[in-house]
C-alpha cells in the first residue's frame, strides 16, 4: 500500500506500512529484537507495534513532491529523520522562490507566500516525523489591454489628482 502526503506544491512521506513485532507469551506487543534504526528507543511503547529503533515503517519512509515544478525530490528518497525538517523547508523554499520567478517574468507580483510544515505520528512505533511541506502563493497578474483594468487606472488617477499641492510656490 502506497501513501502520498502533501499538496500541490510540496512532498510528503510515502511507504508500506507493515508490522515488525511479534507477541510475547503474556500478550503483549514486543519488538523483533532487529535493530533497524541505529540510535534510537529500544523500548515499545504501551499500544504501538513496534520500538523505534526496530520501526520497518520508519526506516523505510520515503519522500517525494507531487508538483508539477522542476524541483527537488521528484523521485521518492529516504532521508534520515534529524535532516527532515530541514530538507523539507529547503524544498518548499524552492517553490516560493519559483513563485517570484514566475511573478516577474509575467509582470504579477507575489502578494503572499507562506510554508507549512506537516507532522505526523508513526503508527508502528509512535515517533512523530515530518511528514512533508506545502507551499502556497498567491501572484497579482496586472493585464493592461484588460478594459476594466483600464477604467480602475483612471478612477484611482481622478481620486488622486490634488492630494498633493505645493503651496510655496
Amino acid at each position: 500500500m502506497s501513501i502520498s502526503i502533501g499538496g500541490r506544491l510540496g512532498y510528503g512521506m510515502w511507504g508500506n506500512f507493515s508490522g515488525a513485532a511479534g507477541v510475547s507469551p503474556n500478550g503483549q506487543t514486543q519488538g523483533t529484537g532487529t535493530i533497524k534504526n541505529p540510535g534510537e528507543d529500544t523500548k515499545v511503547t504501551p499500544g504501538r507495534k513496534s520500538s523505534p529503533a526496530e520501526c520497518e515503517t520508519c526506516k523505510n519512509r520515503k519522500y517525494q513532491d507531487g508538483s508539477d515544478e522542476m524541483v527537488s525530490f521528484k523521485t521518492a528518497q529516504h532521508m534520515d529523520p534529524s535532516e527532515a525538517a530541514t530538507r523539507v523547508r529547503a524544498h518548499e523554499q524552492e517553490h516560493v522562490a519559483n513563485a517570484y520567478d514566475k511573478a516577474a517574468q509575467n509582470n504579477g507580483k507575489v502578494l503572499q507566500a507562506s510554508v507549512a510544515i506537516h507532522t505526523a505520528i508513526c503508527p508502528e512505533c509512535g515517533t512523530t516525523y515530518v511528514a512533508g511541506g506545502l507551499t502556497t502563493t498567491k501572484i497579482k497578474y496586472s493585464d493592461e489591454s484588460n478594459p476594466y483594468q483600464k477604467d480602475m487606472k483612471a478612477r484611482h488617477a481622478d481620486a488622486l489628482r490634488g492630494q498633493n499641492v505645493d503651496m510655496a510656490v
